[in-house]
């Protein structure tokens, strides 16, 4: 004879779905920051600075440093995808950090100090389209739910 058990799992919304994928995209790349062959030149990695010559997967200019903020910024992801208010917050606010580092890239010379992080041509396009997709994330994924945004 079969027994139903009520269990207190609820189902995750799209946007925490979406929050998982994303945070959990964001180890992945931190991690293979730290990988050589899959970070080419890796011998030149350096902790910060433009300095760097190190490439993930030979196109993205990364540091010690760079890969550091892409861990902490996917755990932030997983941490904040247990609720739909927190994955929404993390991919639009989240979103916005990369419009911001994507203006950040194109005005600050890849040769000067300010280039801290590093970053190159390849990483400012990424980050427009981290940054605009992020926050397409969070709003198309929240219209109309009224508890995401509480």
């Amino acid at each position: 004879m079969a027994t139903h058990t009520s269990t207190s799992v609820t189902a995750r919304t799209n946007v925490q779905k979406a929050s998982m994928i994303v945070g959990a995209v964001f180890l992945l790349v931190g991690i293979l920051g730290f990988v050589p062959g899959i970070t080419s030149d890796y011998d030149q990695l350096a902790f910060a600075g433009h300095h760097s010559e190190a490439m993930l997967l030979g196109l993205f200019q990364v540091s010690a440093l760079h890969n550091i903020v892409h861990l902490l910024f996917g755990a932030a992801g997983l941490a904040l995808a247990r609720s739909a208010a927190g994955a929404r917050s993390f991919l639009l606010y989240g979103g916005v950090i990369y419009l911001v580092l994507f203006v950040y890239g194109l005005v600050v010379p890849q040769d000067s100090a300010g280039n801290f992080v590093p970053l190159n041509s390849l990483d400012n396009v990424l980050h427009l389209v981290l940054g605009a997709g992020m926050i397409g994330l969070a709003v198309i994924l929240t219209k109309g739910h009224a508890k995401a945004r509480a």
